[in-house]
């Protein structure tokens, strides 16, 4: 019976001709050595070949790999991989640049992030959440208060039969007419240029 047993226990140690080259971060081992197979029994020759390069792979593993402990286990880490993997099928050309994208790169203007593009905003005179524009906005912080500061140019300037109370809301809704003359006059300009 012991002399079953030490048949079937095989060396540890893998000795090749030609010594085995590996990428440990694919757990990959190549061999360069021809493969030798006898006729009479192939799937021996070829099982014996897979072991001798699973071992090998074992053995580098456990010699150069730093080994943890943890809660879960014994862990092994792996270094990255070296070996380039070909790909399926070719890059995807570069995208080419939009008008928009020129424009605001020219321009210099950037996406807005998400706190930008929050719609309430905390008021810390009020301690509450309120929204930055629109029903009871940010925005119009100001424009119902009962008293103001008087600004002496602004007063000489200022319209007959207008107060300096509802300066906020016509500078808001001026605001908004200009935007809407600028979208128009843009719309006419990618007509025409579209056109041509």
């Amino acid at each position: 019976m012991a002399e079953v047993q030490e048949r079937t226990r095989l060396p540890v140690v893998v000795d090749k001709p030609t010594p085995y080259t590996f990428d440990l971060g694919y757990l990959l081992a190549n061999d360069p050595n021809p493969l030798e197979l006898n006729s009479e029994n192939i799937e021996d020759d070829l099982s014996a070949t897979a072991r001798d390069g699973a071992q090998a792979l074992i053995n580098q593993l456990l010699g150069t790999c730093p080994i943890t402990s943890a809660p879960a286990g014994v862990l092994l880490t792996l270094p990255t991989p070296s070996t380039h993997l070909p790909r399926e099928k070719p890059l995807p050309p570069p995208k080419a640049e939009t008008t928009w994208e020129r424009f605001a790169r020219k321009k210099g203007i950037k996406a807005k992030t998400a706190d930008v593009r929050q719609k309430m905003q905390y008021d810390e005179a009020t301690g509450e959440w309120v929204p930055k524009w629109g029903y009871k906005g940010a925005n119009k912080a100001g424009e119902n208060d009962w008293i103001v500061e008087v600004d002496m140019k602004k007063e000489r300037e200022r319209k007959e039969g207008t107060t300096q109370q509802g300066d906020g809301r016509r500078d808001r809704k001026e605001k908004v007419k200009r935007n809407e003359r600028l979208q128009r006059a843009n719309e006419r300009k990618g007509r025409k240029a579209g056109g041509k």
